[in-house]
């Protein structure tokens, strides 16, 4: 079995354009969640991460520092995340995936781990994913019949907000939830994910205390961080309601259900 990794990544943000190649701590902020994803145990080589980014001139840049770091590139489709995702998944020959968002730049190590063995050691499972973790912080496992599943059923072709949907609230996947196993792992005053200007200023902090090589950072380093430093935390949890607020009103996705019914997903 051939297990790889996808992180859905462009340049061309309407809220931070270019975040994933602005710097961190020695290095670009894409550089940073590659490290998070290289430590994963599943992951035997660098060029088992695909960086999954679009055909468009301006993601240029970002396919030259993703290949110099020593991961790999896939370049597809703009908006429509799943036929990137599928068209990479046949590219690299994958059997199961580790799905990690681009804009999570201290994506859990641990739980890509943890995802992916409950998904090896269950069978009757498509996807497995985790509840309560950081914002951030979570990533999801799922196999290649899974995305083609997915792919075979969708219907909406900008779902670049919402896409994993389809995996967890669709029904078209065989989908568990699993729980965090470390009570040193919780910390809900936070948002670890890339979106705007404070939310750089929390990973830079964040990452000038903690970043020490290239082998990741552990969950609970970062939460023991944030609990001793709860101001570094604050600067950018205000936007929450904003973030939800975006994707409640983007996400409104259309798929096929097993009865050949049109379905819909959204979140408000």
């Amino acid at each position: 079995m051939k297990i790889g990794c996808i992180i859905p990544i462009r340049l061309s943000s309407e809220r931070l354009p270019g975040k994933a190649i602005l710097e961190g701590v020695d290095k670009p902020m894409v550089c940073h969640l590659l490290d998070q994803v290289f430590a994963a145990k599943h992951i035997e080589k660098n060029i088992d991460v695909v960086v999954c980014t679009t055909c468009d001139e301006a993601d240029d840049p970002l396919a030259e520092i993703v290949t110099s770091y020593g991961a790999s590139i896939f370049r597809g489709s703009r908006d429509d995340l799943i036929k990137r995702f599928h068209d990479a998944v046949i590219q690299f020959g994958f059997d199961a995936i580790i799905q990690v968002d681009g804009d999570d730049i201290l994506c859990s190590t641990e739980y890509m781990d943890t995802t992916m063995d409950h998904l090896l050691a269950n069978k009757h499972l498509d996807v497995v994913s985790v509840a309560g973790l950081p914002l951030g912080c979570a990533s999801k496992s799922f196999t290649a019949a899974a995305l083609n599943k997915v792919y075979q059923n969708y219907q909406t072709q900008e779902n670049d907000t919402g896409f994993g949907y389809f995996f967890t609230k669709s029904g078209i996947c065989a989908h568990e939830e699993i729980k965090v196993s470390d009570p040193s792992h919780i910390y809900d005053s936070v948002r670890l994910t890339l979106d705007y200007e404070d939310d750089l200023i929390v990973f830079r902090n964040i990452l000038k205390a903690l970043y020490k090589d290239e082998c990741g950072i552990k969950l609970a380093d970062v939460v023991s961080y944030l609990v001793s430093n709860p101001e570094v935390a604050q600067i950018s949890l205000h936007l929450n309601e904003q973030y939800w607020s975006r994707t409640s009103d983007k996400v409104c996705l259309e798929y096929i259900d097993e009865k050949g019914h049109l379905q819909q997903i959204t979140l408000n």
